[in-house]
């Protein structure tokens, strides 16, 4: 290593500065490529088992994308000025190019206002549109049908919502189709070349076509904002919808991006000259940054890795530990130009970086064990998450050792600015407590360990997605009245089969004298054969009408839609009888389409002879135990119900992301638990010691079981940003204990006495440390910036175990070393 730096780096300077420059140049074109995915897909497990039966259902009872806008007028909502506002907001939003049409209190079919027989209300479907109509009956209706009751309208009858349908995309659906059927070969190892091949193609032609999509969606959002704007003071408005919190997510991710990097590095800035007051050691480690971040985002783009809400933050991450490395290099060789005011710039500069090559190498080697033990975590974006982390301070690394001793040999020797140092003497005084107070430390040590142990078993799972949100953003206050007033937020599908072989003994009867008055349909019905005629028995109806029931029963669910809520409407119909089979298929068959989209297909599927039940849970709920609800209604609807248990489906979002929170247990163990092995390993091979390595260990468990025990006494619960806290915490807080080690050893040597040595460590690479970790803690409190709650939560609290790691590196760590005498027994 140090023939390397002699005899090409600090030989050929300049040479190897114009090669560090091409490579940053060509790969920091390939940065435009980098792109940010916020779908729902990114807040999923890898091999969720329930993923391929929810994109099933999803393609079976497939419905239109849509914007939700809450309209909650001051006055009476049937006013005829409200409904004059809703009249023109409908009229403007379908102006727009990719609104299909627009939902509203104005457009649904109004089937008991007054009252018809079935064969008439299919005929004349009446709407508040029409001539006539009767407010008092249709306000009735609204407040009380099953189909609009807390879903269209909101209990209190002043908040209503409206549905901006779009167009359906259903290219996006062939890609969507085609890519999952050839990753479930690549899974399954059957994939041939060709369809490899193929897989990689639709991959980029589905990425190209989304982005194209989400431009197009970007800027249908904005228009309907747009909108929004020319009635806000009149009625109070939100927008809610899946495509609107993708959307937004997108321009958090882009915002966090700007702020999080400009924030970092203006602090930085600040840090280095409140530091070092001198400038070249603010413009070399703003260079070394630089070109590290823009060479690790060349590679991300070149490769094809997306940022997610859960990476949006690996630039100021990136910043921080590349700025860590070049802190060490440069209190080294300011520290060797005191010692050695006789040695020329090209010796300075080669001792530094030969001194600080191997403790820092391991250092980073510790950090990308931290970041690597995420793809254990089976939760894709996390895993991406730990690829690009990892990656990115292996290139920090490389580049921070080029372009250091490049830069400064051609500089001339400066002596350094050590007033900061003088002024503040934090380390020194460390260790005059740590000498002083050794065994008081130890046990208050053990006494923070302890209760960290016992906060960390009251750590939860449990998080509503609504609460990932700043309470002043759009996408929590749309949620919110949605949630709070609209049925619920987060979909859950129960879906059941029907078995095969069910008696049709109900069926249609053509004979039957009471079925007289539709005789006019009976040809029609008897020429076509259509199943939807056989379909509708009362065996299935029963069937649908218990499982409608019992769901409505749950109290942690706020809307249930399905065939049963027709059914009920169909009863009222009849006068108070419930519809039999032939009028169920007469429904199904002679409603107009426009109507039937709304009411009847998102709930059957004749074809696949099953019935859908579209559920959403109230998500806001503080009580709410996603695992103990689904598990609950899987028990009652084969216990209670009587369904039988290998027809009954759960599928959705809501029990994808409770796999999601389920699996943090699991993941948090296995990260943490990879991550410490590693280090022990680790240093095992630095310092040849068992001994020393356990020694290492200690600290570094005292500061990730402080922040662990912290979130579960605070009720912070684990979520997919706080999940990475453990493991990132220990691979960068362990670079303070290998540091610090390191240089105890060489001091260690001079004299043989541990409490000297301890004091020489902490005023040298103890003001390395400090800096360094002072840099990291304030770099990682940029990330309260963000809109997002869990990346508030990260940088908070990893900013947390960054201070109880150097507190620990510089009291705990060396009273460890000073009691068991590692090296040996020491001089008095």
């Amino acid at each position: 290593m140090r023939r390397f730096f002699n005899s090409y780096v600090l030989e050929y300077p300049r040479l190897m500065l114009v090669l560090i420059l091409v490579a940053v140049a060509v790969l920091g074109f390939q940065a435009r490529k980098l792109e940010i995915d916020a779908s729902a897909e990114t807040l999923l497990l890898e091999d969720d088992k329930d993923l391929a039966m929810s994109r099933l259902f999803n393609e079976r009872f497939r419905s239109q994308d849509f914007l939700v806008i809450t309209f909650t007028p001051k006055g009476d909502l049937l006013a005829d000025n409200n409904l004059d506002i809703i009249r023109r907001l409908r009229a403007d939003l379908l102006k727009l190019e990719r609104v299909e049409s627009v939902t509203s209190i104005l457009d649904v079919p109004l089937l008991e206002s007054p009252p018809k027989p079935i064969k008439e209300m299919i005929k004349d479907v009446l709407t508040l549109e029409s001539e006539g109509i009767d407010k008092t009956l249709a306000r009735k209706e609204l407040l009380n049908s099953p189909i609009y009751e807390n879903n269209l309208v909101s209990e209190d009858f002043k908040t209503t919502a409206i549905l901006a349908n779009l167009h359906d995309d259903n290219v996006w659906h062939d890609f969507v189709k085609q890519r999952n059927q050839l990753r479930d070969k690549e899974k399954a190892g059957t994939i041939t070349e060709e369809e490899r091949i193929e897989l990689a193609q639709v991959i980029e032609d589905f990425k190209a076509h989304r982005d194209k999509v989400r431009d197009a969606e970007h800027e249908n959002i904005a228009k309907v904002r747009a909108i929004l704007e020319n009635y806000r003071g009149e009625p109070d408005l939100f927008l809610g919808g899946v495509t609107m919190i993708a959307d937004d997510l997108i321009t958090f991710v882009k915002n966090d991006l700007k702020v999080f990097g400009l924030g970092v590095l203006v602090f930085l800035i600040v840090m280095l000259w409140i530091i070092f007051r001198q400038v070249r050691w603010i413009i070399l480690p703003i260079l070394t940054c630089g070109f590290s971040v823009m060479t690790t985002s060349g590679l991300l783009g070149l490769f094809g890795w997306e940022v997610t809400v859960i990476s949006s933050n690996f630039i100021s991450i990136q910043l921080i530990i590349t700025m860590a490395i070049t802190i060490h290099l440069i209190v080294r060789y300011r520290e060797l130009v005191i010692n050695n005011p006789g040695s020329d710039q090209r010796e300075l500069v080669l001792e530094a970086t030969y001194s600080m090559s191997k403790p820092c190498f391991f250092a980073i080697l510790t950090t990308m064990a931290g970041f690597s033990s995420l793809v254990f975590s089976g939760i894709r974006p996390i895993i991406n998450f730990g690829w690009m982390m990892t990656t990115g301070i292996g290139i920090s690394l490389v580049l921070t050792f080029l372009i250091f001793p490049s830069l400064v040999v051609l500089l001339d020797k400066a002596e350094p600015n050590t007033s900061f140092e003088s002024f503040f003497s934090f380390t020194k005084k460390l260790a005059q407590y740590t000498e002083k107070y050794g065994t008081g430390i130890l046990i208050f040590s053990a006494l923070i360990l302890l209760l960290s142990i016992v906060g960390a078993t009251r750590l939860k799972v449990e998080n509503s997605f609504i609460d990932y949100f700043k309470k002043d953003t759009e996408i929590y206050r749309g949620m919110a009245v949605i949630d709070q007033k609209l049925g619920g937020t987060t979909p859950l599908d129960v879906v059941i089969d029907f078995s095969e072989d069910e008696e049709n003994s109900d069926a249609l009867s053509a004979e039957d004298d009471e079925f007289a008055e539709f005789d006019e349909f009976e040809e029609e019905f008897e020429a076509e054969k259509d199943a939807a005629q056989y379909w509708f028995t009362s065996h299935k109806m029963d069937q649908v009408e218990r499982v409608h029931d019992y769901l409505e029963s749950v109290p942690e669910i706020g809307k249930t839609s399905s065939l049963g809520t027709m059914l009920k409407v169909g009863k009222t119909l009849n006068d108070g009888q419930a519809l039999d089979n032939f009028l169920l298929a007469l429904v199904y068959k002679e409603l107009p389409e426009q109507f039937r989209k709304i009411i009847l297909n998102p709930y059957v599927s004749v074809e696949n002879n099953q019935a859908r039940f579209s559920v959403r849970i109230v998500d806001s709920l503080p009580d709410l135990r996603r695992d103990e609800l689904l598990k609950r209604i899987r028990h009652d609807l084969v216990n209670k119900v009587g369904i039988e248990e290998d027809k009954l489906y759960l599928a959705g979002m809501m029990v994808m992301y409770n796999n999601m929170l389920q699996s943090l247990f699991d993941s948090q163990i296995l990260t943490l638990g990879t991550v410490l092995m590693a280090l022990i390993f680790m240093f095992m091979v630095l310092f040849r010691s068992l001994k020393i390595a356990l020694i290492a260990i200690f600290p570094n468990i005292l500061s990730v079981g402080f922040v662990l025990g912290f979130m579960g006494w605070a009720g912070i619960p684990l979520d997919m940003m706080t999940i990475t806290i453990a493991a990132i915490s220990v691979g960068i807080a362990v670079d303070d204990t290998i540091h610090y080690i390191h240089r105890f050893i060489r001091e260690f040597e001079k004299d043989g006495n541990y409490i000297a040595a301890m004091h020489r460590c902490h005023q040298s690479i103890g003001y390395a440390m400090y800096y360094t970790s002072i840099t990291i803690i304030m770099g990682f409190s940029i990330l309260v910036l963000s809109n997002f709650i869990p990346t508030i939560y990260f940088g908070i609290l990893t900013g947390l175990a960054m201070v109880i790691a150097l507190l620990a590196a510089l009291t705990l760590l060396p009273q460890l070393i000073v009691m068991f005498k590692p090296l040996g027994p020491g001089k008095a």
